[in-house]
């Protein structure tokens, strides 16, 4: 880096097929390593980047993601939506790193222009390199100098009509130290909400619980669908839920319920309209985010039957680097209320418990419950998800009806909210009535 900030600008190192003077060169570098063994070691800078997280502006497909990019399988690749510029691949380092060599092999469909750029933050990048006239191939960028966590190559100008394609991305350089976890949080969770009432009823809930719920003041909070009742249409979510916990609302991470779908005016678009970027954040009804040590997946149950979250829920969890891993979503698979259990989501359960998911949250059935770590068949195993029903938040109770195996506390009858206390590597939780009092206090586990 020069002296005032800027950039210092390369050009990628190309192969060359003139054998006397690739065997002079040879000689000549020969003898600085001898003369300055220092260099040596520098030529010798690790691969940091095999395996760490990535994130990428478009996928082409669910097999084609970002990760592909980094995991040393010559096979696999990232590839970005044709078409379309301008298209980057970021990769997360997991500390600041010194960074001086990174590697480029591009599938068919390459860039003639991109910038290879770094940043402490994720948000704001220094441009280490630059490319005008890119043809493909490998590039290597040797002697860069920069340092931060995060890495990305931004293409401007695709070399092809179709997207951005690159086999591999390796960045070499100096690791930096993993910073210690100190991830613990709270949140606060709860399902089925708002219904057409106000404070000034004395039997209207969701006050009450809106109140609980921000005086625990948590890190966030967590609803799990049927937010706004009856047919949770725009003007019903200002005139009910806006007044109570959308006081909240920029700290709350929502999924939709079946109430949801009910609007006259479309599925969801009530739901849309109220919560906007906070329940789309991803463009999707269905999303990800990390805390801490813990990766939360928001999903639509509405939609399981669509390949199109099925496959995004794959493609999630392949790129996931957290050790923890919480779901939720609003039908539950196991519940001993009204509506009892419901398969629908049989086939999500099996995708997380095959990538040793810890945590399942649910409503649709409006009472407090939890259940031993099960399977997705709903057997009692040590590395099973625990799954929490959680629909108390403010709906008409719902009595409990048949009480099934593998569920170990019941609670119909009492509003509350679940205080959920994570840490690094486990979590457990309170369900608090409104009243303030612990109503039960789960175990403590470790996460899978």
């Amino acid at each position: 880096m020069h002296p005032n900030g800027s950039a210092l600008l390369l050009t990628p190192t190309r192969r060359r097929t003139v054998g006397v003077v690739l065997a002079a060169v040879l000689v000549l570098i020969g003898g600085l390593l001898l003369a300055y063994p220092e260099r040596a070691g520098a030529a010798a800078d690790p691969l940091i980047s095999r395996g760490r997280t990535a994130t990428s502006s478009s996928d082409e497909g669910s097999g084609l993601g970002a990760q592909n990019a980094f995991d040393g399988d010559p096979a696999t690749r990232w590839a970005s939506v044709e078409g379309k510029d301008p298209q980057w691949l970021s990769v997360d380092l997991g500390a600041g790193a010194e960074v001086t060599r990174v590697k480029l092999s591009w599938e068919d469909a390459y860039a003639k222009a991109y910038r290879i750029e770094i940043s402490a933050d994720g948000t704001s990048w220094t441009r280490l390199a630059d490319e005008t006239a890119g043809n493909g191939g490998t590039d290597d960028w040797a002697s860069l100098s920069g340092k931060g966590r995060y890495l990305r190559v931004y293409g401007t100008a695709r070399g092809t009509a179709y997207g951005y394609s690159l086999y591999e991305v390796e960045v070499y350089g100096t690791p930096g130290s993993e910073p210690p976890q100190t991830g613990a949080f709270t949140a606060v969770a709860a399902g089925d909400i708002a219904a057409q009432c106000t404070a000034s009823d004395s039997d209207c809930a969701h006050p009450k619980t809106a109140a609980l719920a921000q005086k625990i003041n948590p890190k966030f909070y967590l609803t799990m669908g049927d937010n706004q009742y009856d047919d949770a249409r725009i003007a019903d979510f200002r005139a009910y839920y806006d007044k109570t916990w959308g006081a909240f609302k920029d700290k709350t991470r929502p999924v939709p319920g079946n109430h949801e779908t009910y609007d006259p005016a479309g599925a969801l678009a009530g739901y849309k309209a109220y919560f906007g970027a906070i329940a789309y954040p991803q463009g999707k009804s269905y999303y990800s985010y990390d805390e801490g040590n813990w990766h939360f997946i928001a999903l639509d149950s509405n939609s399981f039957d669509q390949s199109a979250q099925i496959d995004w829920l794959k493609a999630d969890l392949a790129k996931n680097s957290k050790a923890c891993i919480a779901a939720y979503w609003h039908h539950p698979l196991y519940s001993s209320g009204g509506h009892g259990n419901d398969p629908v989501s049989r086939p999500v359960w099996k995708i997380l418990y095959g990538a040793k998911a810890d945590l399942v949250l649910n409503g649709h059935d409006h009472h407090y419950e939890r259940f031993a770590p099960q399977n997705p068949d709903g057997k009692a195993v040590a590395d099973g998800i625990t799954e929490i029903v959680g629909g108390m938040g403010g709906a008409e109770p719902y009595p409990i009806e048949e009480v099934q195996p593998n569920s170990q506390k019941r609670i119909s009858g009492e509003y509350g909210v679940l205080k959920m206390d994570f840490t690094d590597s486990g979590y457990s939780w309170n369900y608090v009535g409104t009243d303030g009092k612990n109503k039960d206090t789960s175990p403590k586990y470790t996460c899978h």
